[in-house]
C-alpha cells in the first residue's frame, strides 16, 4: 500500500527524510521553481469531498513539478452526488489504475477504511477532525527554515482545538522531536483527552499563558461548519482569542506566527500580525508544494509507511 494516512506511525527518521527532501526542492529566492521528470508517466488523482484551495492546488503543482499527471475531482463533480457509495467511487477510480489517490473527506478515518480495500496508495489530505499529515510536515519545514530548532521549542496552538486535524497532526509530529506544546482555546473547544496524544502536552484557556515564552504561535480557524452550536459568541472571540500585536511582546523575540489557512482577519488574527515580519503564513503555503513533492516522490516510489488508523 505505502500511502500516507497519518503521522503517528512515521518514525522521526522518516519524517526527517521527508523534511530534508523538501528542502532539496526549494527554489533559491528570486528564482523559478525547478521542475523534474522523475515521476513522468505517473498519474495521481485528487479526490476532494471538502472544499480546499491550498492543499488541492499544491498537490496538483507538486505532482506536475515531478513530471506526473494530476487529475482533480470534487464531490460535486463525482458520481457520489448521484448516490454512488464512496467505496464504489474509489473502486471505479482504482480500475483506471492511477498510481496514487490523494483524498480529503469529512469523515474521520475514511482514508484508513478505504486503504484496507484498495491496493493503490492513498495520501490523506485531511480526514474529518482526525489528521492532516502533510500540513504538519510543511509546518515543521517552515519552522526549521526560520532558524528554529524543534527540540525544546515551545509551540502554542490556539483556537478551535476540538475540531482541528491540523492541531492533532502537529502535536504528533512536533512531540517526536521534543517540542513543548501548549494547546489553548475556549473551554468547549479544548477537550482534555488531547493531553493523551503525546507526552508533555498541556492545556490552557488563557491566551497570555499559552503565548508566554513561545517560539511559535500557531493560530487556528474556528470551524463553524463542524460545530452544532457556537462555542463562543462570535463578536467576543477576537477579544479573548484573537492574536494581536500586543500579544507578541509576551512571546520570544524571534517568535514565528503561523496559520494553516484560510485566515479570518479580525476573528482569529489581526491584519497587523498576519502581514508582519513575524508571520510565516505565506512561507507555509510555499512549503506546501515542496513537502508534497517529497511525499509524492516517496509514495510513488513505494517508500512510505502506511500510517496509523484513528
Amino acid at each position: 500500500m505505502n500511502g500516507l494516512l497519518g503521522i503517528a506511525t512515521l518514525s522521526r527518521e522518516e519524517i526527517q527524510a521527508i523534511l530534508d527532501r523538501a528542502r532539496d526542492f526549494q527554489a533559491p529566492p528570486g528564482q523559478r521553481f525547478p521542475t523534474f521528470s522523475s515521476q513522468a508517466g505517473r498519474t495521481v488523482v485528487n479526490l476532494f469531498f471538502e472544499a480546499s484551495t491550498r492543499t488541492r492546488t499544491s498537490f496538483e503543482l507538486a505532482a506536475r513539478r515531478l513530471g506526473a499527471s494530476a487529475i482533480s475531482i470534487t464531490a460535486q463533480a463525482s458520481s457520489v452526488s448521484k448516490g454512488e457509495s464512496l467505496v464504489d467511487t474509489l473502486n471505479t477510480l482504482a480500475a483506471m489504475r492511477p498510481d496514487a489517490i490523494i483524498m480529503r473527506h469529512s469523515a474521520s478515518g475514511a482514508p484508513h477504511f478505504l486503504q484496507r480495500h484498495l491496493e493503490i496508495p492513498i495520501i490523506n489530505a485531511g480526514d474529518g477532525t482526525h489528521e492532516h499529515p502533510t500540513q504538519a510536515l510543511l509546518d515543521a519545514r517552515t519552522i526549521l527554515d526560520r532558524g528554529a530548532k524543534l527540540e525544546g521549542l515551545r509551540v502554542a496552538i490556539i483556537g478551535d482545538i476540538a475540531h482541528s486535524r491540523v492541531a492533532r497532526s502537529n502535536v504528533l509530529l512536533l512531540s517526536k522531536f521534543g517540542a513543548r506544546i501548549v494547546l489553548c482555546g475556549p473551554a468547549p473547544l479544548l477537550p482534555s483527552e488531547l493531553t493523551q496524544l503525546a507526552p508533555g502536552v498541556t492545556l490552557t484557556t488563557s491566551m497570555d499563558e499559552a503565548i508566554r515564552d513561545a517560539g511559535v504561535i500557531m493560530m487556528l480557524r474556528v470551524q463553524l461548519e463542524r460545530q452544532h452550536e457556537a462555542a463562543f459568541p462570535e463578536g467576543e472571540y477576537f477579544q479573548f482569542y484573537g492574536l494581536r500585536l500586543e500579544h507578541l511582546k509576551r512571546a520570544r523575540p524571534e517568535v514565528i506566527v503561523m496559520h494553516p489557512g484560510p485566515i479570518n482577519r479580525g476573528r482569529e488574527i489581526s491584519s497587523e500580525v498576519a502581514d508582519s515580519q513575524k508571520s510565516a503564513i505565506l512561507n507555509q503555503v510555499e512549503n506546501g508544494i515542496f513537502v508534497r513533492m517529497a511525499v509524492l516522490e516517496r509514495v510513488l516510489s513505494g517508500g512510505m509507511n502506511a500510517g496509523a488508523a484513528p
